[in-house]
């Protein structure tokens, strides 16, 4: 028996496995560990496929300096327009329209360090007038949130809170400087207190190791987190990271397949970036992944739904719900 097959076996008897183990994990062959990352998912998840879309809900001039964003305020980008939190009207039209398309969860996404407590209260609104009218679901992204204002936000009809970490606790103060990690750590457990799932993940390709990309998904998994977004950077120029090499296909479902591993009954979903590697991530499919973020991301174009439909329809995926609060 292979190490693959060992860990395989330890995983599909309901332990974990350790970082050590996932560290070896990560080099082994990767036709094999492919191979078992999907049959782990199709043993612990089945043949669901959670699609979701995003709305860049406010606009840059962002106050953080992450590096990797065209959205920051420190950095000279070729970022079009800027604009504050978009109305009620636009957001509810937008949930509509990917609602009669069969897309599941529809994401609120703002940029800054934290909404207001009267932008909190406009975004309610939204999200009230998306219950009433559309069967979508809500989630958000806000910010470094406190959990009075998730508990509004869960009143008013959300679901789910996004929070990226980005990549571990080591690393992340070479990606940002404005926020900490322990901020990004207490705005989900403020989620979960409230009563909303949550969602965090990171950004592959910052110039971060295999084991800060491990040490990231334990972290996640210790929170409770069972979705898990997987952004491939694409570096904008005038960021600091616009020379970062874009990883390769193969490092992807890499990652993907150890990230199953890890956390065998998530959603390990691609996100932004993902139109960087060619197949539109069907190899990552075939490896571990089971949940995307479909159509256009914050500042760049996606995938969309329609072609993703079609794909995951030839791939056997059937598009669910998984892990309502």
């Amino acid at each position: 028996m292979t190490k693959v097959d060992e860990l395989k076996e330890k995983v599909l008897s309901g332990k974990e496995i350790t970082r050590e183990e996932a560290i070896e994990l990560s080099k082994a062959p990767l036709e094999e560990l492919a191979a078992a990352a999907d049959e782990i998912r199709q043993k612990m998840c089945g043949e669901a496929f959670d699609m979701c879309t995003i709305i860049n809900g406010k606009c840059g001039k962002c106050s953080e300096d992450c590096k990797y964003c065209a959205q920051s305020a420190h950095y000279h980008t070729n970022l079009s327009e800027s604009y504050g939190l978009l109305d009620t009207e636009e957001i509810l039209r937008q949930a509509k329209h990917n609602d009669d398309r069969g897309v599941l969860r529809y994401s609120i996404v703002t940029s800054g360090k934290r909404l207001s407590d009267e932008e909190v209260a406009q975004v309610c609104e939204s999200i009230r007038a998306i219950k009433k009218e559309t069967g979508i679901r809500v989630c958000v992204s806000f910010g470094l949130l406190n959990e009075e204002q998730f508990r509004k936000i869960k009143e008013a009809g959300a679901s789910r809170v996004h929070c990226n970490l980005e990549s571990s606790e080591r690393y992340f103060k070479e990606v940002c400087t404005t926020h900490s990690y322990q901020e990004k750590i207490e705005t989900l457990k403020a989620a979960k207190r409230a009563g909303l799932s949550i969602c965090s993940g990171g950004i592959m390709g910052l110039g971060e190791t295999m084991e800060d990309r491990i040490d990231m998904v334990i972290t996640a998994r210790e929170l409770g987190v069972k979705s898990i977004p997987v952004n491939l950077l694409n570096p904008i120029p005038g960021t600091p990271y616009e020379q970062n090499p874009i990883l390769t296909n193969e490092e992807l479902c890499r990652i993907v397949a150890v990230f199953r591993f890890l956390v065998p009954d998530g959603m390990i979903r691609l996100a932004g970036g993902r139109g960087l590697v060619g197949d539109k991530g069907e190899k990552c499919f075939k490896s571990g992944a089971n949940a995307a973020i479909s159509g256009d991301m914050l500042t760049t174009a996606g995938i969309t739904v329609e072609t993703d439909m079609e794909l995951l329809k030839s791939l056997g995926y059937e598009v669910k719900l998984q892990y309502e609060p």
